[in-house]
């Protein structure tokens, strides 16, 4: 081999070592978004629970800790008669109760068998307020009532209208009433009191 043709194979040898090198350093194609969350999945999330103020209800999923007594301590789901079972103290009433209510209530029962217990209740998902949105928005599906909720609060959380959503008519059916909700007024100032607050088992339609 001649040194003209080993400089022509050296620079072919260069030129495909190059070329493999910028190959490498192509970035990967991009994963798709994950899927939005089934609202199923959705209705169980929510905002950190009050202690003081969330009304417990039936099918609410708590968690009881009892310092230094982790026999006495888990996670308890409230019956459809409103109680939940503890290891130590039985059947306690929980429903219509706030969490630390039941926190004394439940200090109470453990007194007979554990000195001067220190309890502590917290709500980890909320299955007994929600409210559903269906229609022309983002996100449909039920979402969990844990914090007072206005309309317009909702609608945000159900991120917002799709393209040919009737802004104008919405409507709030709440039992037997219709409750109707015009999002162009209210973003204009106009008829603010009309962005109620929810009450649990509200739907909200937007066509």
């Amino acid at each position: 081999m001649t040194m003209k043709t080993s400089g022509m194979f050296l620079i072919l040898l260069l030129c495909a070592l190059s070329g493999l090198a910028q190959d490498q350093k192509k970035p990967e194609t991009a994963q798709p978004a994950a899927p939005l969350a089934d609202p199923e999945v959705r209705k169980s999330a929510g905002a950190p629970v009050d202690p003081k103020s969330y009304v417990i209800g039936p099918e609410d999923v708590l968690a009881v800790r009892v310092w230094k007594e982790p026999e006495a301590s888990g996670i308890v789901t409230v019956r459809p008669d409103g109680k939940v079972t503890l290891a130590l103290g039985g059947d306690v009433q929980a429903s219509g109760l706030t969490p630390e209510q039941l926190s004394r209530k439940i200090t109470e029962a453990l007194s007979n068998y554990i000195n001067r217990p220190q309890v502590t209740v917290m709500v980890q998902a909320v299955f007994s307020k929600k409210y559903y949105i269906s229609g022309e928005v983002n996100r449909p599906g039920a979402f969990p009532l844990v914090v007072p909720t206005t309309i317009v609060e909702a609608l945000t959380q159900a991120g917002g209208f799709r393209e040919f959503a009737n802004q104008k008519k919405i409507v709030i059916m709440r039992g037997p009433k219709r409750l109707n909700f015009n999002y162009k007024d209210y973003i204009k100032g106009k008829a603010l009191d009309q962005n109620l607050q929810l009450e649990n088992g509200d739907h909200i339609v937007v066509q």
